[in-house]
């Protein structure tokens, strides 16, 4: 029987994560909870329903959402329109977002099986070929979903595509080590080397993610390292000099490429619909002076010998 994940998006001839052109698939449920997170509809495991109040035809025009709900009390409207769904009184909005006719409710999440992704995947075999891409998994975190990952990769192989896992690595071992035989190239975070602030900024302490990094090279994995470039949490040079330890001493140099990320407020909708607090709502960035800060870091990685580049893709 084909394994079953919960997918919240997939994107075809992504050229971000990973070599080449790509399939990207998106797995729900997140351990970690960065401030700065562009995807906060991956964080929890199950299916999500977001309001997009902009889109609602209103509730005199419309109504639709009021006859379906069996609490409409949970329904809250601004200006007439649909603008939140209380979940402690709603279980299920699938019955709201079946209902809707203007796709002011948006449904975050959905189950597909390995046979159902890899119809996808094979479209675009040729692609892949010619480019040297292949296929993704990110998140959220997918090895929360180590057992479908597997099965997909190994799926992956068969057909000869490339597999690259995006993981925090903030899992149990055992998840990671039930993908290695069928992942060819891992992406991980290296987000801050304080472990207070990476509790205070992320949701949890630094040393699982810093033990399985080191694990992981040590196994012989080809590991693409990123650093997410956010001012104020880890973009102050007694970090940065800590970071370039880190990846010459625990983890011996043995990285692809260290990518530098720069901060963009994404996602602040997404935090919306959901009714979730963005938590860099305060942050404003001069963007000029801070990506050259970006490429001071770089600089400095680059002369301790360690392959950095800004962005996701190599220079050429």
């Amino acid at each position: 029987m084909s394994q079953t994940g919960i997918v919240f998006n997939v994107q075809r001839y992504t050229i971000h994560d990973g070599p080449g052109l790509r399939t990207e698939f998106f797995l729900k449920g997140c351990p970690l909870h960065c401030a700065w997170c562009s995807n906060p509809e991956s964080w929890d495991p199950k299916i999500q329903y977001g309001v997009y109040s902009s889109k609602c035809i209103g509730k005199d025009a419309c109504g639709a959402c009021l006859e379906a709900c069996e609490h409409p009390e949970a329904l809250t409207f601004k200006k007439g329109r649909l603008a939140r769904i209380d979940y402690s009184l709603v279980t299920d909005g699938k019955e709201l977002y079946d209902a809707c006719p203007s796709d002011a409710i948006k449904q975050w999440g959905y189950e597909m099986t390995v046979d159902e992704c890899m119809k996808v995947v094979l479209k675009d075999k040729g692609y892949y070929e010619r480019s040297g891409g292949g296929v993704t998994v990110s998140g959220g975190e997918p090895l929360l979903q180590s057992e479908f990952v597997a099965d997909l990769f190994a799926a992956c192989h068969e057909a000869g595509v490339q597999t690259c896992c995006e993981s925090t690595f903030h899992v149990g071992w055992d998840a990671i080590e039930r993908v290695m035989p069928v992942t060819d190239i891992f992406i991980s975070d290296l987000k801050t080397m304080d472990t207070e602030m990476h509790r205070s900024r992320i949701g949890a302490g630094n040393e699982l993610v810093l033990d399985h990094l080191q694990r992981v090279v040590d196994a012989g994995c080809d590991l693409i390292l990123r650093i997410p470039v956010i001012p104020g949490v880890n973009d102050g040079m007694d970090n940065v000099r800590a970071t370039a330890d880190f990846i010459l001493d625990r983890l011996h140099g043995r990285i692809r490429v260290l990518q530098l990320l720069s901060f963009m407020r994404l996602g602040v909708e997404k935090y919306q619909s959901l009714g979730m607090p963005y938590g860099m709502r305060g942050v404003k960035v001069e963007r000029e002076a801070f990506q050259a800060h970006v490429d001071e870091i770089a600089d400095y990685f680059c002369s301790r010998g360690i392959h950095c580049v800004v962005g996701t893709k190599e220079r050429q």
